[in-house]
C-alpha cells in the first residue's frame, strides 16, 4: 500500500477523497507507524505504514484505497527512559485518542505492559500487544440524527435525574429483552414515559465514552460498572450499544428521543485520568504516545506521576494536546451527538497548573469563548485530592457545581447529628455563603449520588456494608450522616420503618423546596436499596439495577406530587438568595408565630422552623414548614389564610390560624382562595 503526506488536521482518522487522512500527537516520538486489520480477532496487522511527515508535533499521513470501517492502531518509536518520564515501546499497539469508534476493548494480559511483568517499570517488555491491545475503526465524520435540539432548560427551572443507563433499563417492564442495559433502551417509551411522569427535565448520565475495567476487577471477575475509567473520549461504551458496530448513532438516536419528549441530555466526562494507571499500568494509548506530554509527571523524577485523582495518574491540561483533545471531544459530544451539558468529575484538574490551581486558567478561558460550548451546560465536581483541591464555590460563572455541603448538613439535620436551623435555612435559602456573587441556581443541590449510599439505604444503615466489593469494607466514603432509626438493615419493626418513610419522604421535600438546581439520585423515587453497600462502582448486577419489581409505589406517587409542585411554584426556584438573616420576599418564622430572631438561630433547643416566601408583585405565597422532631408540633401562622398544599395533606392540618404538623415532616402550604 502507499502513503501519500497527507494533512496535519483534524487530529484522529479522516475519511477524505478516497482514502483516509491520519493525523496523531507526539512531541518526542521519533517514528509513527500506522497498523490497520482486516478483522477484530486478528493478532497482526496486514499493513504497516510509516507516517511520512511531521508538522510541528503531528505526525500525518493520507492512505488512497481504504476508508470507513478500516480497523487501526499505531506503533510510535522513541526513547523508553522511564526515569525521564519516557515510555516509548514500538511493540505495543496503541489506541488513537481521538477514535470515534473503538471496535474492540483490551484484554488484560502481560503484553499489556511496556515493562515486564514482576520487575520494575524499569524494564523494557518486548512482547507485542497487538493480540490483545484496542483497536480502532475509522467512523463516519457525521452521525444521522433528526437533528432535534434540545429543550434548552432554564437552570431556574432545572430539574436532574442522574442515572445509569444500564441500571435504569436491564430490568424496566417493557423494555424488549434485546434492549435492555443499552442507549436504545433508555429511548424506549417504557424509560421516556417514567422519567416524563417524574417530572425531571434533564438526564444524567454516568459516563457513557469507552471505558476500560481496572485489572485487579477483572482478576475478581468484576467489571468498572460506572465507568470512571475512560478508555477513548470520542467513542461511546459500546457494551451500552444494543448494536455495537453503530453505538454512536443509537446514542444519538436516543438523545433525539429524549429531546422529542422535552428532555435534557447531560453527560458525565471523566478529563481527569485515563484507563493507563500509574506507571506500574499498560500501555495503551496516551502512555505509549508520548507519556510526557498527557501525564503530569514529577517534576523531581519524572518516574513518577502526580496522582490528583486517587486513580494513578492525572492528564496535564497545561498541555495545548491536553486542552485541545479535551475542548474537540466536548464539541462532538454536543455537536454531532446532541449532548446539552457535562458534569467534569473532579473538575479542579481542570485549573491545575502543576500544585497550583487556577480558577481563571487557561482550560476556563477556552470554553467562556466556544461558540458551542458556551451554549452547554457546564456542571463541576468541585475537588480533587491534590494540594488546594476542594474549591466549592470557587468556580466562575457559567459553571454550576456539585454542592457537597449541601449533601452533608442536610442529612446531619434529619439526622439529628447537626440540628443547627441556621445551617439549614442557609441550604434551604441557595447557599449564599458558598455562591455569594453569583445565584442559587449555581448550587447543584443533591442529597444521594451516584457514590454513597441511595436514599432508602440513607435512612436503613449507619455502617456502610460493602464486603461484595472484595476490599474488606475499606472501600467507599465515609462519614456517610446516614441513620438507621432503629434497627440496622431491613427490620419488621412498624414503629423504625414508620420513622424512615416520614425522614426520607422529608429528605426528598426538602430538596425539592430548595432554592437552587435539585438533583435527584435515579432510583431513590421507587425506593431502590443496595443492601448498604455506598460504593458500587463494581456492581454490575441486581445490587445496582434498579428493582422495578418492587416499585414502592406509595413513595413515587409522593416524588411525583413533589416534583410537580416545584414546577407549579416558582417561589421554590428563585434567582435570588434567601439568607437565614432575612431577605426581600422571605420571612424566616418562629413557631410561636414572630419572626425568627438572631437568638433563636444560634439555640440548640430551637429545631423547628417556618419560611414564608412572597413574590414581588404580591400575586403568590408559600409557607414552608419543617419539623424534625419524632412527634407532632402546632405552628402559629402567618397572618392570612392558608391551605395546605396537596403533596402534603396528609401530614398537616390547619384550624384556627395553626399549623399542626406530623413528626419528621415538611409540608407546603398556598394562601386559601
Amino acid at each position: 500500500m502507499t502513503i501519500l503526506p497527507g494533512k496535519p488536521w483534524p487530529l484522529g482518522a479522516t475519511p477524505r477523497d478516497g482514502g483516509v487522512n491520519i493525523a496523531v500527537f507526539s512531541a518526542h516520538a521519533e517514528r509513527v507507524r500506522l497498523c490497520l486489520f482486516d478483522d477484530d480477532t486478528a493478532s497482526t496487522c496486514t499493513h504497516e505504514l510509516e507516517l511520512p511527515e511531521r508538522n510541528g508535533n503531528i505526525w500525518h499521513g493520507f492512505v488512497p484505497g481504504i476508508g470507513i470501517g478500516q480497523l487501526y492502531g499505531f506503533r510510535v518509536d522513541g526513547p523508553y527512559e522511564p526515569l525521564r518520564g519516557h515510555r516509548f515501546n514500538p511493540h505495543k499497539l496503541l489506541l488513537d485518542p481521538y477514535a470515534r469508534d473503538i471496535v474492540r476493548k483490551p484484554t488484560w494480559a502481560p503484553e499489556l505492559l511496556g515493562y515486564v511483568e514482576g520487575e520494575e517499570d524499569l524494564s523494557f517488555n518486548a512482547a507485542d500487544s497487538a493480540g490483545v491491545a484496542a483497536l480502532a475503526r475509522v467512523a463516519p465524520e457525521h452521525v444521522e440524527s433528526e437533528l432535534l435540539h434540545g429543550p434548552e432548560i432554564p437552570w431556574e427551572e432545572t430539574i436532574i435525574y442522574e442515572t445509569h443507563v444500564k441500571g435504569l433499563t436491564m430490568t424496566l417492564p417493557g423494555v424488549p429483552d434485546a434492549l435492555r442495559g443499552t442507549y436504545a433502551g433508555l429511548a424506549t417509551d417504557a424509560a421516556v414515559d417514567h422519567l416524563v411522569k417524574l417530572g425531571v427535565t434533564s438526564v444524567q448520565l454516568l459516563p457513557v465514552q469507552t471505558k476500560f475495567d481496572e485489572h485487579h476487577l477483572v482478576r475478581q471477575g468484576k467489571v468498572n460498572y460506572w465507568g470512571y475509567n475512560t478508555l477513548g473520549y470520542f467513542a461511546p461504551e459500546p457494551t451500552y450499544a444494543a448494536r455495537p458496530e453503530a453505538a454512536a448513532a443509537e446514542f444519538r438516536a436516543m438523545v433525539d428521543r429524549l429531546h422529542a419528549a422535552g428532555l435534557e441530555v447531560i453527560i458525565d466526562v471523566v478529563f481527569n485520568h485515563t484507563a493507563e494507571g500509574n506507571r506500574m499500568g499498560p500501555t495503551l494509548s496516551f502512555r505509549g504516545l508520548d507519556n510526557l506530554s498527557y501525564y503530569v509527571a514529577r517534576d523531581d523524577n519524572p518516574r513518577y506521576l502526580h496522582n490528583y485523582t486517587g486513580t494513578g495518574n492525572t492528564l496535564d491540561v497545561r498541555q495545548p494536546v491536553v486542552m485541545r483533545l479535551i475542548a474537540d471531544s466536548l464539541r462532538y459530544w454536543a455537536g454531532t451527538l446532541g449532548v446539552d451539558g457535562f458534569r467534569f468529575d473532579l473538575a479542579t484538574v481542570m485549573a491545575r497548573s502543576g500544585q497550583r490551581v487556577d480558577m481563571d486558567g487557561p482550560f476556563f478561558l477556552l470554553l467562556r469563548q466556544d461558540p458551542i460550548l458556551t451554549t452547554r451546560k457546564m456542571i463541576a465536581e468541585p475537588w480533587d485530592l491534590g494540594p488546594e483541591g476542594y474549591r466549592l464555590g470557587a468556580f466562575r460563572s457559567p459553571w454550576r457545581e456539585w454542592n457537597g455541603r449541601y449533601r452533608d448538613e442536610v442529612r446531619m439535620f434529619w439526622s439529628g447529628e447537626n440540628p443547627s436551623l441556621a445551617t439549614l435555612a442557609t441550604r434551604l435559602g441557595g447557599s449564599s455563603d458558598l455562591f455569594p456573587t453569583r445565584r442559587p441556581s449555581a448550587s447543584i443541590n443533591f442529597i444521594t449520588a451516584h457514590d454513597g449510599f441511595t436514599l432508602r439505604d440513607l435512612v436503613t444503615y449507619e455502617q456502610k456494608h460493602n464486603h461484595a466489593n472484595g476490599e474488606d469494607n475499606r472501600d467507599g466514603h465515609e462519614p456517610n450522616h446516614s441513620r438507621n432509626w432503629g434497627a440496622e438493615g431491613p427490620t419488621d419493626d412498624p414503629n423504625v420503618n414508620a420513622r424512615r418513610r416520614a425522614v426520607r419522604r422529608s429528605l426528598m421535600a426538602t430538596l425539592l423546596l430548595s432554592q437552587g438546581v435539585p438533583m435527584i439520585l435515579g432510583g431513590d423515587e421507587i425506593g431502590r436499596t443496595q443492601g448498604g453497600n455506598n460504593n458500587a462502582y463494581c456492581q454490575d448486577n441486581d445490587v445496582s439495577w434498579y428493582d422495578w419489581a418492587h416499585v414502592d409505589e406509595a413513595f413515587l406517587e409522593q416524588v411525583r406530587a413533589l416534583i410537580a409542585f416545584r414546577r407549579e411554584h416558582p417561589l421554590v426556584s428563585q434567582r435570588r438568595f434567601l439568607g437565614w438573616a432575612g431577605s426581600a420576599g422571605a420571612t424566616w418564622w418562629h413557631a410561636s408565630g414572630r419572626p425568627m430572631q438572631e437568638t433563636d438561630w444560634h439555640n440548640p433547643h430551637e429545631r423547628i422552623l417556618g419560611l414564608e416566601l412572597r413574590a414581588v408583585d404580591g400575586a403568590d405565597g408559600l409557607f414552608l414548614a419543617v419539623n424534625p422532631l419524632d412527634h407532632p408540633v402546632v405552628f402559629a401562622l402567618p397572618q392570612g389564610a392558608w391551605d395546605v398544599a396537596a403533596p402534603f395533606i396528609d401530614l398537616a392540618r390547619v384550624e384556627d390560624g395553626l399549623l399542626h404538623l406530623d413528626g419528621l415532616s415538611v409540608a407546603a402550604l398556598v394562601p386559601a382562595d
